[in-house]
C-alpha cells in the first residue's frame, strides 16, 4: 500500500503539483503555520505513513540531521523518509535531494537566514543574483554545520 501511495505521489509531483499542506499543519521545528508561507514549506512522509510539515528549509534540514532528538520515529537511514520541499519560485513539489538551495540571500523565512529551494539550477542562480546570494547548494553540500550556522549555532 505504502509503495502505491509513494508511486502516485510520485507522479503527482511530476506534473506540478504543490507541496500540499493542510491549512491547520505547524512546523514540526518551529510550531508555526506552514500553510501560511507555502513558498517555503516541506514535508518529510516517514515509513509509517506520518507526514512531518515544516516551515522552511532550514527547519527540515534541521529535522534530517538530527533524527536522534526525536527516537519515537526510530529512524536509522535515509531511506526511511521521502522528503519533498517547495520551488520557491514556481511552488511545486520538488523531491529535496534533487532541488538547488541558494545559501546567503537577503530572503528570509520565518525561521529567519534559510535555504529557498529551487528544481533548477539556473533558477537558484538568477534568483542568487537578484537577492544576493553567496551560493547555489545541492542537497549534499547543505551540512549539518551550514544548518547550525544558520540557526546561530556554532558547534
Amino acid at each position: 500500500m505504502k509503495k502505491l501511495f509513494l508511486l502516485l505521489f510520485s507522479a503527482i509531483i511530476l506534473c506540478g503539483a504543490t507541496v500540499q499542506i493542510p491549512k491547520d499543519a505547524t512546523c514540526f521545528i518551529r510550531h508555526v503555520k506552514v500553510y501560511e508561507h507555502p513558498e517555503w514549506a516541506s514535508t518529510i512522509e516517514l515509513e509509517s505513513g506520518k507526514i512531518l510539515y515544516f516551515s522552511s528549509p532550514k527547519s527540515m534540514f534541521e529535522f534530517y540531521y538530527e533524527t536522534p532528538r526525536w527516537p519515537e520515529f526510530n529512524i536509522k537511514e535515509d531511506k526511511q523518509m521521502s522528503i519533498y520541499i517547495t520551488d520557491f519560485e514556481t511552488l511545486e513539489a520538488i523531491p529535496a535531494k534533487e532541488a538547488y538551495y541558494v545559501y546567503g540571500s537577503s530572503k528570509t523565512s520565518l525561521a529567519g537566514d534559510d535555504l529557498p529551494a529551487f528544481a533548477r539550477k539556473k533558477s537558484a542562480q538568477a534568483f542568487a543574483i537578484k537577492y544576493g546570494g553567496k551560493r547555489v547548494l545541492e542537497f549534499n553540500e547543505v551540512s549539518h554545520g551550514l544548518v547550525n550556522l544558520l540557526n546561530g549555532r556554532y558547534r
